[in-house]
């Protein structure tokens, strides 16, 4: 009774040890300790302030018709994260998520659809948190666990991931979202400056856009997508993204026109500790020597590999069908210059991005002549975004 005393004593009043037990704890089980006392929520709340690192669920094999693999992944790994996600970005394989499944040859309707699916996932999350999701015709994945892990290019078969992005100091990230106006042909310019808090124009701080049109094939598609990069189309900062199938879910959302039209979502990186760069992979990029060469520009870069994240934006026409003699080229290149860095992305119907460097000084180098095409088919965009250095989770 005497020991039990003691460390009921320690657990109650010694903040140094109290940290120290919690700080093993996965966030979820963080919050429920938080409950117990108000010397238990002050530690917790302080260890929350330090998981500033990205982490991620991925999902590579099929499971049970009843439900997507991502869901089920995402159900069963948020319970061991040590991250309480403040954006959500997630995309999984058309397909399957969309409710149809390969069955010698033919289609045959699963059990969901992807509306069903989408709030199924959404509900795992917090209902703060900013979600943006989407489905396309392929993935590109690097298995959890490490970052080091071989990133993977599925281009068949049910696959997904999900980033998580916690509350990191100096950096905002914010999901966007502008679909075409039936009634009106010219896109409304001011619709930037009240999108994505602190807005994207007339934003000294902001970095990196991530865009997704969707819906690309509906009349007027390609001259509003024109419209929305024109306007963004500038040397300070990155952009990059694609063609996806669908738009899955954006939180705070639930506009039926919206739905119904050609639009673009993304999301908008702010903060002076952001460095990117992105390079192309043109037509020109035919096998394993040209690829290492896209990616040794990349390399020239000098961005920290440190608390960065690797995006992949290629063509459907690419990957093995492209290349041919080698499945994996592009991913398993980059993982060659990139050790550390854990890569994402999808195969889609167009890609978004040229090459472009910004660094901690905000000097933009470019290592070609064409420096606004940023529209591309038949082609890979490769992004580096680094979000600076991170607290450490330690106490």
């Amino acid at each position: 009774m005497e020991l039990d005393g003691k460390r009921a004593y320690v657990l109650s009043n010694l903040c140094v040890v109290v940290e120290r037990v919690l700080s093993f704890l996965p966030t979820k089980a963080l919050l429920r300790a938080a409950c117990v006392c108000r010397l238990w929520r002050e530690c917790a709340r302080r260890l929350l302030r330090t998981q500033q690192s990205i982490e991620w669920v991925s999902a590579l094999e099929p499971g049970p018709s009843d439900s997507h693999s991502l869901v089920r992944a995402l159900a069963e790994e948020l319970e061991n994260v040590h991250v309480l996600p403040q954006t959500v970005l997630y995309i999984a394989d058309a397909e399957t998520f969309s409710g149809h499944e390969e069955c010698h040859g033919q289609k045959r309707a699963r059990k969901r659809n992807s509306k069903e699916t989408a709030v199924a996932l959404e509900k795992l999350l917090p209902k703060r948190c900013q979600v943006l999701g989407m489905v396309a015709p392929g993935i590109v994945v690097t298995p959890m666990g490490s970052s080091s892990n071989q990133p993977q290019e599925i281009e068949d078969g049910e696959a997904g991931f999900a980033l998580l992005f916690p509350k990191i100091d100096g950096v905002k990230i914010h999901t966007f979202h502008f679909f075409k106006d039936l009634k009106n042909r010219v896109f409304d310019e001011s619709k930037f400056t009240e999108a994505a808090f602190p807005g994207l124009k007339n934003n000294p701080e902001l970095r990196v856009v991530l865009l997704f049109a969707y819906n690309s094939w509906k009349p007027g598609a390609n001259r509003f997508l024109h419209q929305i990069i024109n306007c963004l189309n500038e040397k300070s900062i990155i952009l990059a993204g694609g063609h996806v199938e669908s738009l899955t879910s954006l939180i705070s959302e639930n506009n039926a026109e919206a739905g119904n039209s050609c639009g673009v979502v993304g999301l908008a990186f702010s903060g002076p500790q952001l460095q990117s760069a992105t390079v192309l992979l043109d037509q020109d990029v035919i096998d394993e020597r040209t690829v290492e060469a896209a990616m040794q520009r990349l390399k020239a870069a000098n961005i920290p590999e440190q608390n960065t994240i690797g995006f992949m934006f290629a063509c459907v026409g690419r990957g093995y069908q492209y290349y041919k003699t080698k499945r994996n080229l592009e991913a398993d290149a980059f993982r060659k210059f990139f050790p550390n860095v854990p890569l994402f992305g999808f195969f889609g119907h167009g890609e978004i991005g040229c090459d472009r460097i910004v660094t901690g000084n905000f000097i933009l180098r470019e290592y070609n002549d064409i420096k606004d095409d940023l529209l591309h088919g038949y082609t890979t965009v490769m992004t580096l975004i680094h979000l600076g250095s991170t607290k450490a989770n330690q106490v």
